[in-house]
């Protein structure tokens, strides 16, 4: 092997001796000082073999803190709507709780436009630590409020309303709403390939709460006898009422003469869930605070693990072997740089079209999932019951973040493409309006069938438009760094 080839290979740990590469000299010199080396190169080869064990230990810790601090992005909102089949049927909003969360939500988002702001007109009056310490000790702490509060009441202009419900539903959702701002400008101190950990743990926030709900076993319902006795006498007969499905009752009276009447009624009763809200806010309470000490860790990580064995291999090798071929098709530096910039000018108004509609497709696909469906989903699945209505919540939450992972792994950039998926998306969105535009006697009510197709229905739904978001913003960036 040459010489030169063993001090190459040292990492440029082993001292280059001059003597080894003169001409002539001495042979038993050369040999020893090259025998030297080797030995050299072995041992400090011998210690590089520990350091990757050691990376990759701090790599999986730290994968697993910013997936942990990715889960606290929107881990509260997304376990407020899987609890809403049990919600509604407890607090005295009723089946226009969802309309009251979207409002809340959406007010919410000052916390992001007020970040943006200070740092538009005041940059570097924020700290990226603090503000995010802040961000989530008010989620962990509102979390833990709704445990206790969440169905306390209030008189309001005449009737009750859930005033601490409300309230604190403000405060988790401008929680939520200001991560979206302030946890990825700290991600970008991070290096670059934590980001897809990151959106996995973003991810898992719907997936969790929907697991835990699933489990939890709300908004089941049986069918009960209730025998009444009355003091006033009536005419024997019998009668049947039935009302509307919200909270349907059989009655059944049944009267001989000369004997009070006896009542019976065939109502419907909430079964009790396998765990009560309390243990659900308790345990998102539980996640929020994982988040907070995830956070907590990986603020405080020295800088020197962002120079990791990964960045030399990425960043300089690949970077290196690139660049000759790429000075070789684009010669000098100085007209390369030319070259590069003055195509752009050009071929800049060309994708105007294309990048206006995927803004478009954009503002259009967050209308839909945020704002317009969400907040009518009791009318379209309730009046099926309240077991389609927990089924569709819990299973389009754990179709949003699996789609996401979908698009990862099977990545789709056509713009076409995501746009027929759009319009699928759109069409399950549109039956799920009509079905609360004709509640409470929407298509197919009282057979399996309709229970089956609202579901289906929502989770395609949730679906489609969430492989779309992503999807989105990938062809957004490479559209923003090649526009040709």
């Amino acid at each position: 092997m040459p010489l030169g080839h063993l001090d190459s290979c040292s990492c440029q740990q082993s001292p280059k001796s001059p003597g080894i590469f003169r001409p002539f000299g001495d042979t038993k010199t050369q040999r020893a000082r090259a025998a030297g080396l080797t030995r050299h190169s072995r041992l400090v080869w011998g210690r590089s073999c520990l350091r990757p064990r050691a990376d990759v230990t701090m790599a999986f810790l730290i994968h697993l803190l910013v997936c942990t601090f990715g889960m606290g992005s929107w881990v509260a909102i997304n376990g407020l709507w899987v609890e809403l089949p049990l919600l509604v049927a407890e607090l005295p909003e009723g089946w226009y709780l969802p309309s009251y969360l979207t409002v809340i939500i959406q007010l919410a988002n000052i916390g992001p436009l007020l970040v943006t702001l200070l740092h538009h007109f005041r940059p570097g009056c924020l700290s990226e630590v603090a503000v995010v310490f802040t961000v989530l000790g008010v989620g962990t702490i509102a979390c833990t409020l709704f445990a206790f509060l969440w169905n306390v009441t209030s008189w309001v202009l005449g009737s009750r309303h859930s005033i601490a419900f409300l309230v604190l539903t403000f405060f988790l959702a401008l929680v939520d709403c200001t991560s979206s701002v302030t946890f990825l400008p700290f991600m970008s101190r991070l290096p670059t390939y934590y980001l897809t950990t990151f959106f996995v743990g973003e991810g898992l926030s719907g997936l969790l709460p929907a697991l835990v709900a699933l489990a939890q076993g709300s908004g089941l319902t049986t069918c009960v006898n209730v025998t009444e006795t009355s003091a006033t006498t009536l005419s024997p007969e019998t009668t049947r009422n039935v009302d509307s499905p919200q909270g349907a009752s059989s009655t059944l009276v049944s009267e001989l003469a000369g004997r009070a009447p006896s009542v019976t009624h065939l109502e419907s009763r909430y079964l009790p869930a396998n765990f009560s809200p309390l243990v659900f806010f308790l345990l998102l309470s539980f996640m929020m605070a994982c988040c907070f000490v995830a956070f907590f860790f990986l603020q405080r990580q020295p800088k020197r693990w962002e120079a990791s064995i990964e960045d030399l291999l990425t960043s300089q090798v690949t970077l290196n072997s690139i660049r000759p071929q790429e000075g070789k098709d684009l010669g000098p530096p100085e007209e390369s740089g030319k070259a590069q910039g003055a195509p752009e000018e050009k071929t800049a108004p060309r994708h105007l079209a294309p990048m206006a509609f995927i803004y478009i497709l954009v503002a259009f696909v967050n209308a839909l999932t945020n704002g317009v469906l969400p907040s009518v989903q009791t009318y379209s699945c309730l009046s099926y019951g309240p077991v389609a209505y927990h089924l569709s919540a819990t299973l389009s939450s754990m179709a949003s973040p699996l789609t996401c992972f979908l698009s990862i792994f099977l990545p789709n950039r056509s713009l076409p493409f995501l746009g027929v998926l759009t319009v699928l998306g759109t069409s399950f969105g549109a039956y799920n309006m009509a079905m609360a535009v004709m509640s409470p006697c929407p298509l197919m009510q009282g057979h399996w069938g309709g229970e089956v197709l609202i579901v289906a229905s929502w989770v395609l739904f949730t679906g489609c438009l969430s492989y779309v978001k992503p999807a989105l913003l990938r062809l957004n960036q490479l559209k923003g760094r090649d526009p040709s």
